[in-house]
């Protein structure tokens, strides 16, 4: 018999526990490390994942990462060994008008914005060239953001521009593609999942302008969708973006079917295909996007907290100010009282001056006997 100590970091680091794991193992695997290491990681997830007490439970390890993270989205669709699932993702995402699928494609220089190079989050850019020179934007856009289709609109201005060397041949120009993946909803009034917004004449409907065209997936409209085996490629795409690291492998390998392309992509995303390096990468950029994401609901609780003291002090002014008013009313509302009591007690001192009796200017001025005694006591000089 022989004794391992192993210690997996990466992992419950991340969960911000460093997990020793100490199995005997027989002569029959203690040959083969690899062994050992994968059988105690499960025997670790299982007891901390069925552990009855409810504060030692931990998430299971996943097999497949996220996808929406820049940098396995680029690892899968951005890179020259992966042009096998690119193009067919391509061509599953976009209805062809002229021309024909892509058959092939060129990686070229992205187009970044300064801003978000700086934060090195919630978007992934891939900037590609297909067989006819068509320019293809593909970008993945985590974070929520309000301008995102000005954005869209922005960045494949850039690309078409970029076409144009310093002597004008316009003809020479190629269409420009923007497919974007939004882990938001971006067009709340429209129930479909799928955009596909395109550049037409306001009256006749005719697509004159063809060099723009734009390609949005909205994944939370598809997010309570259950898997089905009908379901179209680019539901299952969607579903693959939504679920790849949460989903059950069983559930995961009927999603693949026969289909070889999602296969690749799912390969693609197994943590146990990754160096260290490259996980490492991976937990700074999901790091990196929870700290954005913990800035933005900051500002937000800040903003709402500002909007709240704003609205107790002009609650408190508009308060003072009905305040003065509803003196001012009562104020005059007095005055008027006391000024018709002084009518009625110079009406009633008149009547008996002329010799009435008490009875009679009651019953002429409809005052209650008490009350003229009360008005004529009242009134009388001390």
């Amino acid at each position: 018999m022989s004794k391992f100590t192993m210690i997996y970091n990466d992992y419950f680091l991340h969960y911000g526990i460093v997990t020793i794991i100490t199995l005997t193992t027989s002569p029959l695997i203690s040959g083969s490390l690899n062994t050992v290491f994968l059988i105690s990681l499960l025997v670790a997830d299982f007891y901390l994942c069925t552990s009855p007490q409810p504060q030692q439970r931990i998430p299971m390890l996943t097999k497949y990462l996220n996808p929406k993270n820049d940098v396995a989205f680029k690892r899968i669709f951005g890179t020259e060994k992966n042009k096998d699932i690119l193009i067919p993702f391509l061509n599953d995402r976009v209805d062809f008008r002229d021309g024909g699928p892509v058959t092939n494609v060129t990686f070229l220089k992205t187009i970044q914005d300064p801003e978000i190079a700086a934060r090195k989050t919630s978007i992934v850019d891939i900037l590609c060239e297909d067989q006819q020179g068509n320019k293809w934007i593909v970008e993945m856009q985590v974070a929520k953001h309000r301008n995102f289709e000005k954005r869209a609109q922005y960045y494949a201005a850039k690309a078409y521009i970029a076409q144009m060397p310093i002597k004008a041949e316009y003809q020479k120009l190629k269409e420009v593609i923007f497919l974007a993946i939004a882990n938001f909803v971006m067009f709340p009034n429209k129930k479909a999942y799928k955009s596909d917004p395109i550049i037409l004449d306001r009256d006749s409907y005719e697509h004159d302008l063809k060099d723009f065209s734009f390609t949005f997936l909205e994944l939370p409209k598809l997010k309570d969708k259950p898997f089905h085996p009908s379901m179209t490629m680019i539901e299952k795409w969607a579903y693959f973006f939504n679920t790849a690291d949460k989903a059950p492998e069983n559930e995961i390998t009927r999603i693949i079917g026969d289909h070889v392309t999602l296969q690749r992509a799912y390969h693609e995303l197994d943590r146990f295909a990754w160096s260290e390096e490259d996980l490492q990468a991976y937990e700074q950029s999901e790091k990196q996007e929870a700290d954005y994401q913990s800035s933005m609901d900051q500002k937000f609780d800040e903003g709402v907290e500002r909007g709240m003291e704003k609205g107790r002090a002009e609650g408190k002014e508009e308060g003072e100010r009905l305040g003065i008013e509803k003196g001012k009313a009562e104020g005059l509302q007095e005055g008027i009282e006391k000024g018709r009591e002084e009518e009625k007690l110079i009406l009633i001192q008149k009547m008996l001056a002329s010799g009435l009796e008490k009875t009679a200017i009651s019953q002429i001025t409809g005052v209650p006997l008490d009350q003229i005694d009360d008005l004529i006591n009242r009134n009388k000089t001390p």
